[in-house]
């Protein structure tokens, strides 16, 4: 990895339409932005489908792309809707996300897709049919569990009528006869996100711009995935876990933290060479030029719970083959043309909290950059390994923050008096710019790559925060209150400091 420059903003964030943030405008704007000023990545966080509570780590279909994104202006240019659609699109506030809306809307722009589709041309038929052919080892099974979700009033896969859950031929031929046209609207829905996604990714490209993306290691109980392969996942036969997933007591929780997503069957992808997983990095690597590996630690060894604990205490550490996997990943990449200079993988590995001599082999036996993050580094310890000095070699991912953590303004305003000093010594002087002095720190270091939240460049406070781990609502839903042009000035500040410290090896073009 080349020394670099990016900011971390999920598309959901963009500002101006109703609902949520799309793949329109506003997104063709800011890459323009990222590429004048010489900021070489952009990260945002899963692109799938969220989970009720408007998160994108636990999706209801793993290689799909979240509805939400889908741009009607786009659409309606096309002409893949009518104007009257259009206008009668559920309409309202743009400056938060709400997924009642934006899901009101995703679902009337689906239907106005499939009611249009008999009168698009034969090439636009001919490459959905192909694209559709491309991705059937996803698409269809998204389809199905979508529609029957709807049917079965949001009820998770385990309690539809067992026909239905246990996946029986002639009960899903049947919902393929009667649901042809919501099955037809789901698959144009996701072709025309896919073409959106695409579109920005080409414009990325020309102007000199990587796209890093974010995969967590699990996927959710309730989604396409563990209804249709259950055995490659630790459920019984009436769909309940048998074990899930978590991490043990530390710290911060006496009782650990309790994920209720099933762990794998590694002994069952051990059988299928490992397919299902390679088929899942390759359909995000389709999307990215790089990619987050979330709870990478899991790659090594998971914690495992018995399915129907509470707390997640009882649970034991079992090993995972993740250095098979990684070898077979690498050993695709390499045909695909996909591995990066040195022939290292397109990965980075999210190493953060308690890691141990195993995992840290792993990753660097495979080349991977860890991660680091500032608001970490100012306990006292002068062994921390997030302080710059403290970071071996420069395979590294730095950031201020994550999406997981305040702000660095709502950070700072919350920090003690000792740690305050520190901060204040390392900066050499007076704090009069928190979020921006952190991230000199962050560029100056010598790790490869340094990622600031774009909440940090606006010096916003914690009301602007993406997510509290822990918490079950007010998450996920931060919008930009303001519109692209505003961004130009903290862009250019953060692409000039980034190149007086050597990162502007991505000149943009436009």
């Amino acid at each position: 990895m080349s020394r670099d420059s990016g900011v971390l903003l999920h598309p959901t964030a963009f500002p101006g339409t109703p609902g949520s943030g799309t793949f329109g405008a506003c997104a063709r704007a800011w890459i323009d932005l990222l590429g004048r000023e010489g900021v070489g990545v952009w990260q945002i966080l899963p692109l799938a489908p969220t989970d009720g509570t408007g998160s994108p780590y636990s999706s209801p279909s793993g290689s799909a792309l979240n509805p939400w994104l889908i741009d009607a202006d786009d659409l309606l240019a096309a002409g893949l809707i009518s104007s009257g659609d259009h206008a009668q699109l559920p309409s309202g506030s743009a400056e938060r996300l709400d997924p009642t809306l934006a899901t009101a809307r995703s679902e009337a722009i689906a239907a106005a897709l499939a009611r249009h589709w008999p009168r698009q041309d034969a090439d636009r038929q001919r490459s959905f049919r192909r694209w559709r052919r491309q991705q059937r080892s996803w698409l269809i099974d998204h389809g199905l569990f979508m529609v029957v979700r709807r049917l079965q009033q949001g009820r998770p896969w385990w309690e539809w009528p067992a026909p239905l859950a246990r996946r029986h031929r002639r009960a899903l031929a049947g919902l393929v006869r009667e649901r042809d046209q919501d099955l037809l609207a789901e698959a144009l829905l996701q072709w025309q996100l896919q073409e959106q996604w695409q579109a920005l990714r080409q414009r990325a490209r020309e102007r000199g711009v990587r796209l890093l993306g974010d995969l967590p290691f699990y996927v959710a109980h309730d989604s396409a995935d563990v209804w249709r392969r259950p055995g490659l996942f630790t459920v019984g036969p009436d769909g309940l876990l048998i074990s899930q997933s978590g991490v043990p007591p530390d710290y911060f929780s006496a009782t650990g933290q309790l994920w209720g997503t099933p762990v794998y069957r590694w002994s069952r992808h051990w059988l299928g060479g490992f397919r299902w997983w390679l088929d899942r990095l390759d359909r995000q690597l389709d999307l990215f030029d790089l990619l987050r590996l979330d709870h990478f630690r899991a790659l090594e060894a998971f914690w495992c719970v018995p399915g129907g604990d509470q707390t997640a205490e009882a649970g034991v550490w079992v090993p995972s083959p993740g250095g098979v996997l990684l070898a077979l990943h690498r050993r695709r990449c390499r045909r695909r043309g996909r591995l990066l200079p040195g022939g290292i993988l397109p990965l980075i590995a999210e190493d953060l909290g308690v890691i141990t001599p195993p995992v840290e082999a792993l990753r660097d036996r495979f080349s991977l950059p860890g991660m680091k993050v500032l608001q970490f580094a100012f306990d006292g310890a002068a062994d921390n390994p997030y302080l710059p000095a403290n970071f071996a070699g420069g395979r590294w991912v730095v950031y201020t923050g994550t999406h997981d953590n305040a702000t660095s303004l709502g950070w700072w305003d919350s920090l003690d008096s000792d740690s305050r000093g520190r901060f204040a010594a390392l900066v050499g002087g007076s704090v009069h710019a928190p979020s921006w002095q952190l991230l000199e720190l962050a560029l100056a270091s010598n790790a490869d790559l340094a990622v600031v939240p774009l909440q940090d460049l606006l010096e916003l406070g914690d009301g602007a925060r993406f997510n509290t781990p822990g918490t079950a609502s007010g998450n996920w839903s931060w919008r930009l209150d303001r519109p692209l042009d505003a961004l130009a000035g903290p862009v250019h500040g953060f692409g000039a400091m980034a190149a007086r410290y050597g990162r502007d090896p991505h000149p943009g073009q436009g």
